[in-house]
């Protein structure tokens, strides 16, 4: 395979503006501000703690943004052979001129002091979405963000889950859920109306899926109205549930969620398979941890339930991502889902893009999502990706089985953005 007939393929794909399918970007402050935004990024936190920065360095209270960047800095040689560096660099080179290879003690004030610059420019946030070519992010919002002040038809919105699935047992989660809705549920059925409610308001605000994460031990079924009602009862009255209890209100409410998706036609992205809170003593963000003991048998009920349902589905490992590969190849409603958290690195992306591309129907292949808290990162995750997926286009599909240069391109085309506005939609 020559370098050459890569790059025809990446030049193809560089030149294709996308939709970011699944973020966690503020619609309201969605660039950077400071240089610290970018290097306050759980991933360089977490990276730096790990080589021996001590917490209480990166997050003591009212820390000035430009001394958490001069703290972080001494330790970017210890993660210099990271992906993540090289988001940096690629981040730094690009938006801030940059000119080195190299960001450290003698050059950081430098390349602080022009990011705060051209950070402090009116036109940041659309000169960041310009250079990186983006028509379209999707959101993570909790169901009661009031999805107003933003513009929900380039920022799109997608009803985060977790805490009505996982937390209801918390009294904060219920009051939220009674504002928002106006309904004070003292029933299964009052509280199905509740979350209709929030699809209602979520639709009208042009969302275009339901979202959630999933630990590794959760495993969905059909709960009946008959057992869930003294639950529903038990718990909106303040009453504490045994675990049992909540794990069978817990199914409930996914499960009604689901026929939420059912009735509003809304994809329901999984992502499956996190353990919070693994290192207690971690930074923020930087706790959690996959298991690999997780499988998508546990899904078995779910996947069966509601074929009217597309499931995007996430994973944390290989191993997960090969049985995605095999549900999505016989389910017709299971999607893969991008490269998630710890399998967003190059070598594990190749190996589940060549999986995924040699086994699944192209068109149930959402191929890559930044995950991004800020703008900026876009650009380097993406084309991270697409450095990626030009090199299997070229090795496994034109050089190995006699593509055309053009059929390859059409491919990754529709992994990079067709597929994700034939699931969710595309923009106006």
């Amino acid at each position: 395979m020559s370098q050459q007939l890569t790059q025809d393929i990446l030049t193809e794909l560089e030149a294709l503006r996308l939709i970011d399918p699944h973020t966690h970007i503020n619609p309201h402050s969605a660039a950077s501000q400071t240089l610290a935004d970018i290097m306050g990024y759980h991933y360089y936190t977490e990276l730096a703690h790990s080589a021996g920065l001590a917490k209480g360095q990166i997050e003591e209270p009212g820390l000035d943004p430009k001394e958490k960047v001069a703290r972080l800095i001494p330790w970017l040689a210890t993660i210099e052979n990271t992906a993540q560096y090289s988001w940096l660099l690629e981040m730094c080179q690009t938006f801030f001129d940059f000119q080195g290879d190299r960001l450290d003690e003698s050059n950081w004030e430098a390349v602080y002091d022009t990011s705060l610059q051209k950070m402090s420019a009116p036109d940041w946030e659309q000169s960041v979405l310009d250079t990186s070519g983006l028509d379209g992010v999707f959101l993570t919002n909790d169901f009661d963000d009031p999805l107003t002040g933003f513009d929900t038809k380039f920022y799109i919105p997608c009803l985060r889950t977790d805490d009505l699935v996982f937390h209801l047992g918390q009294s904060a989660v219920r009051d939220r859920l009674q504002t928002s809705t106006g309904v004070s549920p003292g029933s299964a059925a009052e509280l199905k109306n509740a979350l209709g409610v929030l699809f209602e308001r979520f639709k009208s605000g042009n969302a275009r899926a339901c979202a959630i994460s999933l630990p590794p031990d959760f495993s969905p079924q059909p709960v009946s109205e008959a057992v869930a009602d003294p639950l529903v009862a038990k718990v909106f009255s303040g009453e504490q549930l045994s675990a049992d209890e909540m794990t069978s209100l817990s199914c409930f409410v996914f499960w009604s969620l689901a026929e939420h998706c059912v009735e509003h036609r809304f994809p329901f992205d999984l992502m499956i398979g996190v353990n919070r809170r693994v290192f207690e003593a971690g930074v923020f963000q930087g706790q959690d941890l996959y298991d690999k003991r997780v499988s998508l048998i546990q899904y078995k009920s779910l996947l069966n339930a509601f074929p009217q349902v597309i499931f995007p589905i996430s994973v944390l490992s290989e191993t997960s991502n090969q049985e995605l590969v095999s549900y999505a190849w016989i389910f017709p409603n299971v999607v893969t889902d991008g490269h998630w958290w710890y399998s967003n690195i190059p070598v594990f992306i190749e190996r589940d893009t060549r999986a995924r591309l040699q086994a699944v129907p192209q068109t149930k292949q959402i191929g890559y999502y930044s995950d991004m808290y800020k703008l900026e990162f876009a650009l380097p995750k993406f084309a991270m990706y697409r450095r990626i997926l030009a090199r299997v286009l070229a090795t496994d599909f034109v050089a190995d089985r006699g593509w055309s240069v053009e059929k390859a391109i059409l491919l990754g085309k529709r992994v990079l953005r067709g597929n994700v506005e034939s699931i969710f939609g595309g923009v106006d």
